[in-house]
């Protein structure tokens, strides 16, 4: 078990395809939910490690910018080399150093090991939510397919999971956040 492992009581799962507004939703929650929600990206210790690797900037990595693309694919498939030696890498590095509190939402689930990671871990504090929004609004927000990116497990392994236990569409309204934060309200 991860430190604090004990703490929180539920840790909701959220996953979607890019550009649904993973973060975003994320951070609404938060927002809400204050001290008493921390945010956890499994993509964080991805990226540290993968940073220290190649001896790049963490902080650009991190961002939005240029070196986050021009490094994505070969990220995806260094991640994936170390996912299968140890499926659970990156989610235990990410849990690590959650601060103790009563909600953990982890932001970026993208592939089953993950949930099964946190679900054998974690046990019945896991609430799993898909983000759902069309094509259309994606490109909106930027979003451009990329071969090797947007065809790979890191983007489609999730689409045949049927287990959530809350699918929102994020598109128009706060909609799913009011969902989510209901969702809890029947697990507090």
């Amino acid at each position: 078990m991860c430190p604090g492992s004990e703490n929180p009581k539920i840790i909701l799962l959220i996953s979607g395809k890019r550009k649904c507004g993973k973060d975003f939703i994320a951070e609404k929650l938060q927002s809400q939910l204050l001290d008493k929600c921390t945010i956890i990206r499994i993509s964080e210790p991805i990226k540290k490690f993968y940073a220290e690797k190649c001896a790049i900037s963490l902080t650009e990595l991190m961002g939005n910018g240029p070196l986050k693309e021009k490094y994505r694919i070969d990220m995806i498939n260094w991640s994936d080399k170390i996912r299968f030696e140890d499926p659970g890498r990156f989610c235990r590095s990410a849990c690590e150093n959650a601060k103790e509190c009563p909600f953990w939402i982890v932001c970026d689930i993208r592939r089953k090991t993950d949930i099964d990671f946190f679900k054998k871990t974690y046990d019945d504090r896991i609430k799993t939510v898909r983000i759902n929004a069309r094509e259309s609004i994606r490109k909106a927000r930027g979003w451009i397919f990329t071969k090797g990116v947007d065809d790979v497990a890191s983007e489609c392994d999730l689409d045949s999971y049927q287990n959530w236990d809350l699918e929102i569409s994020n598109e128009e309204s706060d909609q799913g956040v009011f969902g989510i934060l209901q969702l809890l309200d029947k697990f507090k």
